[in-house]
């Protein structure tokens, strides 16, 4: 197992098309509910345990090795909303065409083309953990990390926020984000059937929202 390996797939500057999503805090930042860092470190750990959750368990159990087809048909029975559907699968291509280039896997290859118009990402995130010689919570934290990380880069930019407060938010979440970890992994080891189906209703509605706006800085 490499921890180099983690910090290349945890990294921000991965490029798998993160960047480019708020992870549901435009539209909050719009309706005034994200005004502030302590407004943000309450969205994110409301995140971190719904979505986040079960997002870390999806690639905590691709990492341990647990059908992908499956785990991509889980997802979508996790995902309501069909606008989140469709980036889950954007990101999840953008992130297979970032994952084979980096991890050359037939692991890899055998999705990509049993799903060529994307698996749910946490699922090739996961799959990208195990071809990196990572573990099932290697996975869970990447996962879990960037369920929150997203916001908060996004509202540095949405409200102008200091980025040594968001930083602050996110070394807060710290332990919450290796118990939701730990969490997942352990489902994971259960099979699919015991994964978290954790959901947040609001980000599911604001994102159908969000995807029709004329004019929006993030894609989602």
């Amino acid at each position: 197992m490499s921890r180099a390996a983690l910090l290349v797939l945890a990294d921000g500057r991965f490029p798998a098309g993160g960047h480019a999503h708020s992870g549901g805090v435009e539209p909050a930042v719009k309706a005034g509910r994200v005004r502030d860092a302590r407004d943000l470190a309450e969205f994110c750990r409301g995140r971190l345990h719904t979505t986040g959750l079960t997002s870390a368990a999806l690639a905590a159990a691709a990492a341990l090795g647990l059908d992908p087809l499956e785990l991509d048909d889980a997802a979508d029975a996790r995902t309501p909303s069909p606008a989140l559907r469709a980036t889950a699968r954007k990101l999840g291509r953008q992130m297979m065409r970032a994952a084979r280039s980096t991890w050359p896997s037939t692991e890899l290859d055998a999705l990509a083309a049993a799903r060529p118009r994307g698996a749910h990402q946490p699922i090739v995130l996961g799959l990208a953990a195990r071809c990196a010689g990572l573990g099932p919570e290697d996975a869970a934290h990447c996962a879990a990390y960037e369920t929150v990380s997203g916001p908060a880069t996004a509202a540095v930019r949405l409200l102008s926020l200091d980025p040594f407060e968001a930083t602050a938010v996110l070394a807060r979440l710290a332990p919450e984000l290796d118990q939701v970890a730990e969490r997942a992994a352990r489902a994971a080891h259960d099979g699919i059937e015991a994964l978290p189906a954790a959901s947040a209703p609001l980000l599911d509605i604001t994102a159908q929202a969000h995807a029709a706006w004329p004019v929006r800085l993030f894609a989602s």
